[in-house]
């Protein structure tokens, strides 16, 4: 294995057990994600200011607030992340306060509007919000019983597109489309057409090469599902790695993972096992192979950008079903 691909592997599995520490009571599904918000930073996990950003955020949020429910772990660790947690929890509540003007009121809203915090200037948040409304209305007018609140955070950010509209529609029906053909019609699919649509290039071949991808793990002899798992094959879309070197960089991390603490046979399951592999082929991906982002990677990190926040939905939705299923 490349020295730098296995030094990320082995980060992510430091930083997962980093914020485990912190947050002992929460859902396992919340850990993996959050971890590789660290990766992906090329940033320690810092354990005492993790735990004073968890305690910033129960004193600034009502207890049914949706900023203390599943999101809870990421948004921590976001904070935690920055140089002002103070300062970035006021601008998330400022936009969190736009936003629910326009979407309803969620978990998922709650982290759009942190997410907003990164890529957009406060002022342009009113004009993201609006935009994003009407593109979730349309996703809503295509796929009426898939487009759910999650939904709400991938039509804000594909408000930030420069892309029109008719454009963004159009890719990700495109897309859509495509994967239907080779998976089942569902969430997962149409997820994955929202990662995809906020990248450059062809439908035809964005979604190709998720297809390329899935078919050549399993030929491989890997284990990779066709659910919340599609979106993290999806930000290698723009990347212009030959696809059988990223699948053996994923079956290597893989290989890695297995048998480490929560990937034994009471943990994370294989299909679970390989997504992780993905999420961190791509972070390797994206800072390139001296562990540097360069130009020609960026459009290959707003694709992992936007999986990266595909795997926090989906970490968010298990973490609530799981509690769910818990109280009944």
């Amino acid at each position: 294995m490349k020295t730098e691909l296995q030094t990320i592997a082995v980060r992510y599995l430091e930083a997962r057990e980093a914020v485990k520490s912190v947050f002992r009571m929460e859902s396992t599904y919340s850990f993996p994600a959050a971890a590789n918000l660290y990766v992906t930073a090329d940033r320690p996990v810092d354990p005492e200011k993790l735990e004073d950003c968890k305690r910033l955020i129960r004193s600034e949020a009502g207890i049914f607030s949706n900023f203390r429910g599943s999101v809870l772990v990421p948004l921590a660790c976001k904070l935690a992340l920055c140089e002002d947690p103070q300062k970035r929890w006021e601008r998330a509540s400022a936009n969190y306060a736009i936003l629910k003007e326009y979407f309803m009121r969620s978990e998922f809203l709650a982290l759009a509007a942190l997410l907003l915090t990164d890529s957009a200037r406060d002022a342009d948040v009113p004009v993201y919000a609006m935009r994003g409304k009407a593109l979730y209305r349309r996703m809503k007018n295509e796929h009426p019983f898939l487009t759910g609140q999650e939904d709400s955070v991938f039509a804000i950010l594909l408000a930030e597109s420069p892309k029109s509209d008719d454009e963004l529609i159009a890719d990700m029906e495109a897309c859509y489309r495509l994967l239907d053909e080779r998976f089942p019609k569902g969430d997962s699919i149409q997820t994955a057409s929202h990662v995809l649509a906020l990248t450059d290039g062809a439908p035809a071949d964005k979604a190709g090469k998720v297809i390329a991808l899935y078919d050549a793990i399993c030929d491989a002899g890997g284990k990779y599902g066709k659910n919340q798992e599609l979106s993290a094959l999806a930000a290698f879309a723009a990347d212009g790695t030959p696809v059988e070197t990223t699948v053996n960089e994923m079956l290597e991390v893989d290989a890695l993972l297995e048998g480490q603490n929560g990937y034994n046979v009471f943990g994370y399951d294989r299909k679970m096992r390989m997504m992780h592999a993905a999420m961190l082929v791509s972070a390797y991906h994206m800072r390139g192979r001296d562990g540097i982002v360069h130009a020609a990677a960026q459009q290959s990190a707003v694709a992992m950008i936007a999986a990266q926040q595909a795997a926090l939905c989906a970490s968010i939705a298990c973490s609530s079903a799981a509690a769910a299923a818990a109280a009944h």
